[in-house]
Order: C-alpha cells, then structure tokens, then sequence
C-alpha cells in the first residue's frame, strides 16, 4: 500500500472474459464485495460504456444515514482487460458530485482458463476538504484481498 492507493492481486481459475462479465454487470456487486458495505443494485443493466452511472444501495453504520445510495461513474471499460468507476452521490436535485475515490479492476490472461486480477482503489484525487471527514482509506487491504477471492468464487458457479 503506498500512500494514495491499495493494490491487491490474485489469480482466478476462469477466463478473463467471464470475469470481467461478472464486474460489468451490478447485480453481483454486493457478493463481490469485500467490506460488505455495498446492498442491492439500483441500477441494474450490464456496465457497457464510459460515462455510464450505476447506483447501489450501500449500507455503513458510521454513515451519518446508514444505509445510502451510491452513484458510480465508469471511467474504464476495456473488455475484457479493465474496468474502472468512480463513486458519487446523487443529490436531491440529481446533479451528480464525487469524491475523487476510484475502484478499478484489470484482467491479464494467464492461460486460457487462468486470470491475473488486479484491484486498486486509489483515493490521490480526494479533495482535503472530504479528507477532513473521511479517513483514506476507510478499509484495511484485506478487504480487497476478500473482494478478489468473493470474484473468484462467484466466477467458479456452474
């Protein structure tokens, strides 16, 4: 871990392409998930272009409301290499602001039924304003380690 960003690696018995059909689709987001914050998908259609925004129920006992609801932006969509967004809030007024946290996944085949999985959150474009209030990360590493493994498997389903 350096300083603005966490960085966990794995290798997962399955294709590359399976795997990263398991990311681009939201629905399976919370079993994927390594703290166990994140709930149902909102937003549940398959994630196909940059720009595109998906929004998940999360739900954090330090959160001020406990359970909220995230507004993701993809900002990589590179089948089946990477994929990346960026979490939000929506605001009442459906206007749409950031915190500068990044989630990002990039997939290396290994062999045909073999893939390197690389997560990295990184949080080097938080503002000081929102570091003021938020400790980065808000998570230890292994909670990455745990996503990887929850991927891999999900993937591993008949």
């Amino acid at each position: 871990m350096d300083q603005e960003k966490v960085t966990v690696t794995l290798t997962a018995a399955a294709p590359a392409a399976r795997l990263f059909a398991v990311l681009a689709d939201p629905t399976t987001h919370a079993a994927i998930d390594g703290t166990g914050w994140v709930q149902e998908a909102v937003d549940r259609a398959p994630l196909t272009e940059v720009g595109q925004v998906f929004r998940v129920g999360m739900y954090h006992a330090n959160h001020p409301d406990g359970a909220y609801q995230v507004a993701n932006k993809v900002q990589v969509l590179d089948p089946p290499y990477a994929i990346g967004w960026l979490p939000g809030q929506e605001k009442e007024d459906g206007h749409l602001e950031f915190g500068g946290w990044t989630w990002r996944y990039d997939l290396a085949s290994l062999a045909p039924s073999e893939t390197e999985v690389t997560l990295t959150y990184d949080w080097s474009a938080v503002p000081q304003f929102i570091r003021e209030y938020i400790q980065f990360p808000p998570f230890g590493p292994e909670h990455l380690t745990n996503s990887l493994h929850h991927l891999a498997e999900l993937d591993s389903r008949p």
